[in-house]
């Protein structure tokens, strides 16, 4: 019985990353207007029906790949030693989940150049690193002693880390520079754990 209920979860995780990598793939080459449930069903080759088994909109399913990277971020932050500094783990689990190849830099791109210009997958972004920041406060708070049911602090580093990692990607993907996003990735951990000190012009 643990085999197939096995074999199962992996049926079913195996049928959401294909719907949500064809529903990526889809908005990004013709646009988001353009994509339908249809297509998007077709491309992954299941039916429609089977799309409504895992989405609720077309949006959902373009923007499904950050709820899987929260989860595998999660697992990667749970299997963390449990000795080891809050703000250490999350570096460490965020950087080794980077793609810095040409080819992640040009998907990046695309990716939220599609994003940022339908506002319906902005809102559903939203609710996905939402549910990022949820799950991460879950985990911290597991890791500190804390209650995300009442207690700050969990929120807080969580939304920190998250807000960190997406304005250097961001950043990166604008390519104002030729700096690796590791780098970028890194400083942002080091600015906010030192509390964000004003920088000193005559440094520039």
């Amino acid at each position: 019985m643990t085999v197939e209920v096995g074999l199962r979860e992996r049926k079913k995780a195996a049928t959401r990353a294909a719907l949500s990598a064809a529903a990526n793939r889809l908005a990004v080459e013709l646009g988001v207007e353009h994509v339908t449930v249809e297509a998007i069903a077709a491309a992954a080759d299941v039916s429609p029906r089977t799309f409504h088994n895992y989405f609720s909109s077309r949006e959902e399913a373009i923007v499904a790949s950050i709820v899987d990277w929260a989860d595998r971020l999660t697992d990667e932050l749970e299997k963390r030693p449990a000795d080891e500094p809050m703000w250490d783990s999350l570096q460490r689990v965020f950087l080794d989940s980077v793609d810095e190849s040409p080819d992640g830099h040009a998907r990046l791109i695309r990716q939220l150049e599609m994003i940022k210009a339908n506002p319906a997958v902005i809102a559903s972004q939203l609710s996905a690193l939402e549910t990022m920041r949820r799950r991460f406060a879950e985990t911290i708070a597991a890791r500190t002693g804390t209650d995300a049911s009442i207690d700050l602090y969990p929120h807080l580093i969580a939304g920190a880390a998250g807000h960190a990692v997406k304005t250097a990607m961001d950043l990166w993907a604008l390519g104002q520079h030729d700096r690796p996003l590791r780098d970028l990735i890194a400083e942002a951990f080091t600015l906010v754990r030192a509390g964000l000190p004003q920088p000193d012009p005559s440094r520039s």
